[in-house]
């Protein structure tokens, strides 16, 4: 169902979304990478407009998968193109587009801190996406803020600062997708390594917290002592799911383990607060290095293991994907599947099968129909069997992948670094159905919604529907 821009406050109670919009990065609270939509094209042509409904310039680096809510259309990118005259300087984008037709409505734009280049990486712009619920979209721009925006203007309704409210150390750029559950925002805090990559200056810091969503007010976090063995960073965003009919908040952090907490029960007191309670943790690489780890910095041949994708929840399996880290740690990477039904220390038995990748990865994979899609960063596409985690197929592209592979319609869609996107069958035979060369790098996962799909490039954002026609 779809209502009229103007009808949107009347309805947002009982509405607040419609349908088929993609609220947040991946599915629901599972974070898997599987929509429901249907009618996708499995094909379309760049310059001849096919199946092309719009295409809206954005910034020159662009990393933020595109969320669509409401008729808008958000996305993170920087300030290398400025819409705004009066805001020539570096900064961090959030723009607002319209859905039908991919019009500019607004954009809001955070200059980046300048105080050390690693707090908020030069020209990377905004890299977390957005999660929207009614008339609010949520966020953690480039600063390390987590910001509450009205998504009819952009104006700024709350903001926390996670560096002198949580006493984070901010590094490289802030990424996350905030999950909301209830009245509470959770998230990963973002903390990380120095500028010499080799030392924690925040060893206290959370990794995982949580937040009022009405006020941005600190209610909980976790206090698992984590700061001082995280090898990077804290990239990955957190997931949710009910497990033996109680909700669980499944978390990978920045040392390389995953973890289960019990979310928020209620709203802590005004002032305090609150820890969360472990409820179970996995740790894929029992034999790796779990102290004194930037020893290894730079070492591709041994070190601790990194998890840049989410956790993704099927049932009571949780899949990961992780391994050696991208910039500085071993070549070694997989997919694993293990049980979160159990409690305690599970990492002798909780695990039902590993699936060897190549190198590195970045990906959070998509589960489907019996079958697991993944990527790499050399060049690959796997498809695995769920149940065994036996390689079904493997596809090599021209290009390493960030993004990770979006399944829809029957289909698997996914774009590389060299700007190569991919539309396969999300079958156990291998069909490719289309390959498109943007001529631009692709970082974003591409995002289907209302019947369109959404593909990021660094520099435009493409809406491509069957039967549309675009001019050149």
């Amino acid at each position: 169902m779809r209502f009229h821009p103007l009808f949107t406050v009347a309805f947002v109670a009982v509405f607040s979304a419609h349908a088929a919009d993609q609220p947040q990065w991946g599915a629901a609270w599972s974070r898997n990478m599987v929509s429901a939509e249907r009618g996708l094209p499995s094909s379309f042509d760049l310059e001849a407009g096919e199946n092309i409904e719009w295409i809206a310039k954005i910034g020159t680096e662009t990393h933020a998968t595109p969320i669509i809510a409401g008729s808008r259309v958000f996305i993170g990118t920087n300030n290398a193109e400025p819409r705004d005259p009066q805001e020539t300087r570096d900064c961090g984008v959030l723009m607002c587009f319209d859905e039908k037709d991919g019009h500019f409505l607004w954009q809001r734009a955070w200059p980046k801190r300048t105080e050390d280049q690693y707090f908020d990486w030069p020209k990377t712009g905004m890299s977390s996406p957005v999660t929207v619920e009614g008339e609010r979209a949520y966020t953690v721009n480039n600063r390390g803020e987590v910001v509450c925006l009205d998504v009819r203007d952009g104006k700024e309704l709350w903001n926390f600062n996670l560096t002198t409210g949580a006493g984070i150390w901010s590094h490289d750029g802030a990424h996350s997708s905030i999950l909301i559950h209830g009245e509470h925002l959770y998230l990963n805090s973002g903390t990380g390594v120095d500028n010499t990559h080799r030392a924690i200056r925040t060893p206290d810091a959370p990794s995982l917290i949580a937040l009022d969503k009405a006020t941005g007010r600190l209610l909980a976090r976790d206090d698992e002592h984590i700061a001082p063995n995280i090898f990077h960073c804290t990239w990955s965003p957190p997931s949710l799911a009910t497990i033996n009919g109680k909700p669980l908040l499944v978390f990978a952090a920045g040392d390389g383990i995953v973890r289960a907490f019990e979310p928020l029960a209620e709203t802590p007191a005004a002032g305090k607060i609150a820890t969360f309670k472990k409820v179970w943790q996995f740790d894929p690489d029992p034999t790796a290095p779990k102290t004194e780890v930037h020893r290894f910095t730079q070492n591709r041949q041994q070190g601790p293991s990194n998890i840049y994708g989410m956790p993704v929840i099927v049932g009571s399996r949780v899949f990961i994907a992780g391994g050696g880290d991208v910039f500085w740690g071993k070549n070694e990477a997989w997919l694993k599947c293990f049980d979160g039904s159990l409690t305690g220390d599970i990492t002798t038995r909780a695990e039902f099968w590993t699936c060897p990748l190549d190198k590195h990865t970045m990906t959070t994979p998509a589960v489907a129909d019996g079958l697991v899609f993944a990527t790499d960063t050399t060049r690959s596409i796997y498809c695995i069997d769920a149940t065994s985690g036996g390689i079904v197929w493997q596809h090599e592209t021209h290009g390493d992948f960030w993004a990770s592979p979006l399944v829809a319609d029957g289909k698997v869609f996914v774009g590389t670094r060299k700007g190569e996107f991919t539309i396969l069958a999300a079958s156990r035979d291998k069909q490719v159905l289309t390959t498109v060369d943007f001529k631009k790098p692709i970082s974003a996962t591409a995002t289907a919604a209302n019947g369109a799909l959404y593909i990021a490039t660094m520099t435009h954002l493409y809406a491509i529907r069957q039967g549309a026609k675009a001019s050149r």
